[in-house]
């Protein structure tokens, strides 16, 4: 178990979502935590708030718990996700946590899914460092044994998608179990089509950290080889029948 570390100048947990903590009759036991890494600005949240609400309602019952890392100080995010990842550790002992982060959330996600707890990482529209010299790419080894998605609007101007898709095709080759949505037409903020981009992230959060088992698409991604399973389109109405 890892020791308990001081908060990464500043960071934080946000309050539990999902499944009832505490000491009264009511407590349920957490059987895995979701770990929400916001992005750059307050002012654009991307899908994160309502993939918590729909990951509370959907995994709180099998003991799932959201918690969001709220970013303070200087340190670099994924310093601050792998505090977060510790302090989950210290609260709730040896249970699988997934990684879910937005815009630079979403970079801090894959780079912090080195950690010992985190069993996945679910990237949305990460924001990837552009112009980094061919000879040092975005690390991918981290994401090792790991459970990854990433999802991008085909029309995000501020994190190009063919960058996240290039990633893609690297950590696939490390890790394969590694699979990439494109949501046609939609932007960096994924509204266009956010109900089925948070029904997309409940179903592989709750296939990653409880059971193995996906959705059909999902299933299909992980298993095609590149880059089909790295260009699979998110289908308009995903969710309708998650499961069935």
């Amino acid at each position: 178990m890892a020791q308990h570390a001081p908060p990464a100048r500043g960071a934080r947990l946000g309050r539990a979502a999902g499944a009832r903590t505490g000491s009264g009759p009511t407590e349920s036991p957490v059987n895995g935590v979701v770990l929400l890494l916001p992005g750059a600005s307050r002012f654009s949240p991307g899908p994160l708030r309502p993939l918590a609400r729909a990951l509370a309602r959907a995994g709180g019952t099998d003991g799932l718990v959201a918690h969001a890392v709220i970013h303070g100080g200087e340190s670099a995010r994924e310093e601050q996700a792998r505090w977060a990842a510790d302090e989950v550790v210290r609260r709730y002992g040896d249970v699988p946590v997934c990684l879910a982060g937005y815009d630079a959330g979403g970079l801090a996600a894959l780079r912090a899914a080195g950690h010992g707890a985190v069993n996945s990482v679910l990237a949305l529209a990460p924001c990837l460092a552009e112009g980094v010299p061919a000879d040092s790419p975005e690390p991918v080894k981290q994401l090792s044994g790991r459970q990854v998605l990433i999802v991008h609007g085909t029309n995000d101007a501020r994190s190009d998608p063919e960058i996240s898709f290039r990633l893609a095709e690297r950590a696939k080759k490390a890790n394969r179990s590694t699979c990439r949505f494109e949501v046609h037409s939609d932007g960096h903020g994924l509204r266009e089509h956010q109900a089925e981009v948070v029904a997309l992230g409940v179903d592989f959060v709750l296939g990653a950290v409880f059971s193995g088992r996906y959705s059909r698409p999902v299933t299909d991604a992980l298993a095609a080889p590149p880059p089909l399973g790295l260009r699979m389109p998110l289908a308009s109405g995903f969710g309708r029948s998650l499961r069935g």
